[in-house]
């Protein structure tokens, strides 16, 4: 199953590209790089630890 791509900060509701710098936790909610260091990488909404979201692999172009 592949991870869901999401283009918004769910803090600040920024602009974040497919391809683009972000972090999730296992629940997949999505920040910027901002908003990960604000909340010190732990999920406002689970606790759980944010990391870098993987970039998709090129030869598989998002949809």
């Amino acid at each position: 199953m592949a991870l869901e791509m999401r283009t918004k900060c769910e803090k600040c509701e920024a602009d974040i590209q497919k391809d683009g710098l972000a972090f999730i936790c296992t629940h997949e909610c999505t920040f910027c790089e901002k908003c990960a260091e604000e909340t010190e990488h732990v999920c406002p909404n689970c606790s759980g630890e944010l990391v870098r979201r993987p970039r998709p692999n090129k030869a598989f172009p998002l949809s």
